[in-house]
């Protein structure tokens, strides 16, 4: 199968942060791919915009680093670099004062599509917004891309929202979430939405339970001091999480339109019912010491540079969606780091069926699953019951149908695009539909602000777990109690 690769409009993208962490590993080498692919037109311009003081070349220097460290060396052409290298700029702006605003200005072109990348820290969102506008810069046209984190709790997030919409509409803002790029996460809704087999079947009638795990096998070093004031409720469950709930639990849009899908997905959200304490599991794992095939690895503690430390590094929640189609279905949502992988994917578990016709002791019964698989190797397999091959009666056995991108659609589908290649593409054509919407972040932290608030009024600390674990006992208890199990988190 050979993908269709769609050049997009003629555009100048300003990157903000350009010298930063996230562009030089995601932003920049993803925009490489894409002119690699064919997919950005001649004479399109990324302008980098940073304190750092340097030229144009400079700057091209540390994209050629980038390059040559992020993207796949089968894509490392001399001559496709170079010309990729060209169509970059360079200019040193000060965010909070006036310096290298008007030689931004004379470098973007009004008549041509412009977009502006916010890769910086929140507090300086609201600093650019007013100089882009005040400067002349950023037009009715203009599109500007924020990253996370959007607030840390309600106040925050509102005050933020006010902030850019003092200065741009609703339809000039894209909050990115890298999630919604991934094709997988979007095959999701295809998969539920384009065929019959599906939808029927997606409710509380047939689903027993969902799982969504996202675990890590890193920890927080070298950003511990940023970590210690999110924790995994704030960084990973209120956005990333919290975006997978919505695409399983989302009712069908009218049409494959932005507002559309938003317009579900907030309605989600609003139907989320608060979570007990008895329903929350927080942990924070454990230092390893040194033996003889493994270094010396520190707990969160160390990592996090606070001996008295409350915040979490992982947490397992049990969440229920108060509608008629989700009415005593239970999601399951856990996320953590230094576990024994790394995996993210969603696991919707089917109930058995009314009545077996099979023996039950040879059936040695399961349920149906269809698991998707976010990373590391993104695809789906459903799980079904089958006869098991020879004689000797009807012994049933769970065997997986499967479905790998990279083996399904040939050597293209092992060229999945990044999600930052996606959702910038997206950016320039104007489509918002895999970014969030001002009322969906405001509604994530009106369900998120209280079960913090609760933690914290009682005094919670949260429990350890060893480090290349799955986590806490506790929350295998979550699961238990219920008479369900955790999905194996695989090395």
């Amino acid at each position: 199968m050979v993908s269709r690769v769609i050049p997009v409009d003629l555009f100048d993208l300003v990157i903000f942060g350009a010298t930063g962490d996230l562009a030089q590993r995601k932003i920049l080498p993803g925009l490489y791919r894409r002119f690699h692919a064919g997919q950005m037109p001649e004479g399109a311009r990324i302008i980098g915009a940073a304190r750092s003081d340097m030229d144009a070349e400079g700057f091209r220097a540390q994209v050629t680093k980038a390059i040559a460290d992020f993207v796949d060396p089968a894509k490392h052409d001399a001559a496709t670099i170079a010309a990729f290298l060209q169509s970059l700029d360079y200019v040193s702006v000060d965010a909070t004062g006036e310096g290298g605003w008007d030689s931004l200005k004379a470098k973007v072109d009004p008549a041509r599509i412009n977009a502006f990348y916010f890769s910086v820290a929140p507090m300086l969102f609201g600093p650019l917004a007013d100089r882009l506008k005040a400067h002349g810069i950023a037009g009715d046209q203009s599109r500007i891309v924020v990253e996370k984190p959007f607030g840390r709790d309600l106040a925050s997030a509102r005050a933020l929202n006010a902030t850019l919409a003092a200065h741009f509409e609703e339809s000039q803002i894209y909050r990115i979430d890298h999630y919604l790029g991934k094709e997988t996460v979007q095959n999701l809704m295809a998969v539920r939405f384009a065929n019959i087999l599906f939808e029927p079947l997606w409710n509380a009638q047939y689903i027993d339970h969902v799982q969504i795990t996202v675990a890590e096998t890193v920890g927080v070093g070298g950003r511990g001091s940023y970590y210690d004031k999110s924790g995994a409720m704030r960084d990973m469950v209120q956005n990333h999480l919290m975006q997978l709930l919505c695409l399983i639990a989302m009712e069908p849009p009218y049409h494959f339109d932005p507002d559309a899908v938003r317009d579900e997905k907030v309605k989600v959200i609003r139907a989320l019912q608060p979570v007990p304490a008895a329903d929350i599991v927080r942990g924070q794992y454990l230092g390893v010491k040194a033996t003889a095939g493994r270094a010396e690895q520190p707990g969160y503690l160390a990592d996090s540079e606070n001996p008295d430390s409350r915040t979490e590094s992982y947490i397992a929640l049990k969440v229920q969606v108060a509608n008629w189609r989700w009415q005593g279905t239970p999601f399951y949502l856990r996320t953590g780091k230094r576990l024994r992988g790394r995996a993210s994917e969603i696991a919707i578990t089917f109930k058995a069926p009314p009545h077996s016709i099979f023996d039950q002791e040879e059936a040695s019964w399961r349920e149906n699953v269809l698991v998707i698989r976010l990373q590391p190797d993104e695809g789906m397999n459903l799980k079904v019951m089958i006869k098991e091959p020879g004689p000797g009666g009807m012994r049933l056995v769970q065997v997986p149908l499967d479905m790998s991108f990279a083996e399904a659609l040939g050597e293209d589908g092992a060229d999945i695009p990044d999600a930052y290649e996606r959702l910038i593409m997206d950016v320039i054509r104007g489509n918002q539909t895999l970014f969030m919407r001002g009322d969906e972040v405001e509604a994530a932290w009106a369900w998120t602000d209280p079960i913090i608030a609760g933690w914290e009024a009682r005094g919670d600390r949260p429990r350890p777990y060893d480090a290349g674990s799955s986590g806490p006992e506790d929350a295998l208890m979550l699961m238990h109690r219920d008479g369900r199990r955790w999905r194996e988190i695989r090395e």
